[in-house]
């Protein structure tokens, strides 16, 4: 629910551009639907009384004059509202000779494309297009690009048949009403059909930021690295954090792993560094907002009686130099 609120907000400041084209909402390329809004012009040849300009209501009808009954115009082509019509006024006219077409189209409702893409924007769309194309028109996949694409769908596609509907219901387990899938980049790039879907008026397409984990310690650079498409492993956000300096505990490195939503509840995992470049251990593959921490190695045994032994020498020395006279050895 927190993601899709936090991209709702962002709609008042995109601005609006059109994918160019007439919009074909049609299946099998039956050619422009007829949806509520549309204006239709009705006209019979010798019969201008008969003649006619309405606008389609919510529910998809409209009235003719002298006929009482509606017209169900939503979802049809102008070829099947003429043989409809005719059929209507084949009670006043003999043979009416007419035409029906659509003079005004209600601007279809924009789709937003958000996230980490270089030109966050909403599109009008004229014709129809993939979720690959409108990531491309809006400018790709900036550099801080997660792996993943979620699509929203806010409304349900005009003309769409029910099982496309029932098939993202059942699929949007966002915890909120509004139904969403989610595609990976790799799957999208491939351009099948069903990582590739058909983007309807309403949509919200939101790419998604890569994650964040943080190194810490004995490393050369204390920073935070992100986990791009493939993921990330812990040799390699070590490498690019330039690596850990010399006096690493490279065999005891903490990676410090969230539980569940309180970010202080975390798990506890040991690697061991050295093993892992021997090939002795595998290396681990990192999850969003871990925590690596780099301790300082302890110094030996040897190493620590020589620092004692160095460092009680020159505090001695020292002393021994401040105070006392000088004695001649013959």
């Amino acid at each position: 629910m927190k993601s899709f609120i936090a991209v709702v907000s962002m709609l008042v400041l995109m601005p609006a551009v059109f994918l160019a084209q007439d919009l074909v909402v049609a299946e099998e390329d039956r050619g422009y639907l007829v949806l509520p809004g549309d204006k239709i012009e009705g006209k019979v040849l010798g019969e201008s009384d008969f003649n006619f300009v309405v606008v389609v209501d919510e529910n998809g009808r409209f009235t003719l004059p002298f006929v009482e009954s509606e017209i169900n115009a939503k979802c049809k082509t102008e070829q099947e509202l003429s043989a409809e019509v005719k059929a209507r006024y084949s009670k006043f006219l003999r043979d009416p000779m007419l035409s029906v077409t659509v003079i005004e189209r209600r601007p279809p409702v924009p789709v937003t494309v958000s996230g980490e893409v270089r030109s966050p924007q909403r599109v009008e769309m004229r014709r129809e297009a993939r979720l690959l194309e409108l990531i491309a028109f809006s400018g790709g996949y900036t550099e801080d690009a997660g792996g993943t694409v979620q699509v929203f769908r806010t409304q349900i596609p005009p003309c769409s048949n029910d099982a496309v509907t029932k098939e993202w219901n059942a699929e949007s387990n966002n915890g909120t009403e509004v139904p969403s899938k989610m595609f990976t980049r790799s799957s999208i790039q491939q351009g099948r059909n069903e990582s590739n879907p058909i983007v309807y008026p309403g949509d919200i397409i939101h790419v998604e930021k890569a994650s964040p984990v943080y190194l810490t310690g004995q490393v050369v650079q204390q920073k935070g690295v992100y986990i791009k498409e493939g993921g990330l492993s812990l040799t390699q956000a070590l490498a690019m954090v330039g690596g850990v300096r010399e006096k690493a505990k490279t065999k005891d490195i903490k990676v410090y792993r969230l539980k569940g939503q309180n970010p202080k509840d975390r798990d506890i995992i040991a690697v061991n560094l050295d093993m892992i470049k021997k090939g002795e251990q595998a290396d681990i593959m990192l999850e969003p907002y871990d925590i690596v921490e780099v301790d300082r190695a302890k110094d030996s045994i040897g190493s620590q009686i020589f620092k004692i032994i160095t460092g009680a020498g020159r505090a001695g020395l020292s002393t021994f130099t401040s105070s006392g006279a000088t004695r001649i050895l013959y």
